[in-house]
């Protein structure tokens, strides 16, 4: 079974161009419906829908959400779909395995005033405060994934054409406008900040560590949450309400949904589509303005 998953896992980086974590997530999901077939002594290639709907009441048990099932669900359904296509087996036993019903829930995100707080929040007196207030602009800016604004490389960003050129998932590339005070903000770290970090040291990305490296994504979360504590934002912050934060201004001024697709970098715009609650309220706003019985 382990060689399997290992064929699987190369399948999907190879032939799929999946992105890292999609892959991690796919990993650790089949590895533990690996050790759930050992202690069943049960054979990979053996496996019904008995056992595989056994290993999910297993998972509601241990107290998983449905959203953490639903997602161990299609690990398992993808990897019996590449089992077949191999010839490895002839029977799915995913085909009776039902994922659970999500109720679909509404993005959070952050109001003006408390994207104005949290953007004032680092220090620029300092090397790493420049470099902060840099990467929380760009990141508000733009809507980038977390993993996609550590990553960015200082010949990403045009300042005079004001794009940013990201890798997203699949490793499929994309144009991004950028906004003069986002701008401002990284040509005045450029400036200011970038050298005092790297303290002679050579890099090529565009946010770094004094060691020269790139900003890990955890880091990142760690000192938005801190940014965000200190604006006094309520909840836990995270870079993804950033990005949705950035969506739903976008669409509360009009802009459309296929433009924000691209943006986004979203493969499909059914993924773009659970920010049709602004255009709703968008709707609401211009019956009730105009409309001469509203």
């Amino acid at each position: 079974m382990e060689t399997l998953i290992e064929e699987y896992l190369d399948y999907c980086r190879i032939e799929k161009g999946l992105a890292a974590n999609t892959l991690a997530a796919y990993q650790r999901d089949l590895r533990r419906f690996e050790g759930f077939c050992a202690e069943r002594r049960v054979v990979l290639l053996e496996a019904g829908s008995k056992d595989l709907n056994e290993f999910v009441d297993s998972l509601y048990r241990a107290g998983l959400s449905s959203r953490s099932i639903a997602r161990y669900t299609a690990s398992l359904r993808n990897f019996y779909v590449y089992l077949m296509r191999h010839g490895r087996t002839r029977v799915d036993p995913t085909a009776e395995l039902a994922a659970p019903r999500q109720w679909k829930r509404l993005p959070r995100f952050l109001a003006l005033d408390e994207v104005d707080r949290l953007l004032e929040e680092p220090d620029t007196s300092k090397p790493l405060g420049g470099r902060d207030r840099a990467m929380l602009q760009l990141l508000y800016a733009t809507g980038l994934r977390v993993s996609e604004l550590v990553s960015v490389k200082r010949n990403d960003l045009n300042m005079e054409l004001g794009v940013v050129r990201t890798t997203g998932k699949g490793g499929k590339q994309r144009l991004v406008p950028v906004g003069r005070q986002a701008l401002a903000a990284v040509q005045s770290y450029l400036e200011n900040d970038r050298s005092r970090i790297l303290k002679g040291k050579n890099s090529e990305y565009l946010f770094v560590t004094a060691r020269g490296s790139l900003l890990t994504r955890q880091a990142f979360w760690n000192l938005l949450r801190r940014y965000g504590l200190q604006a006094g934002i309520a909840g836990k912050l995270s870079p993804h309400v950033v990005r949705h934060s950035f969506a739903t201004h976008l669409l509360e001024r009009g802009a459309d949904l296929r433009s924000l697709q691209i943006m986004l970098g979203h493969a499909d715009i059914s993924t773009t589509q659970i920010y049709t609650h602004v255009l709703r309220e968008r709707l609401r706003k211009v019956y009730d303005e105009h409309h001469p019985r509203s």
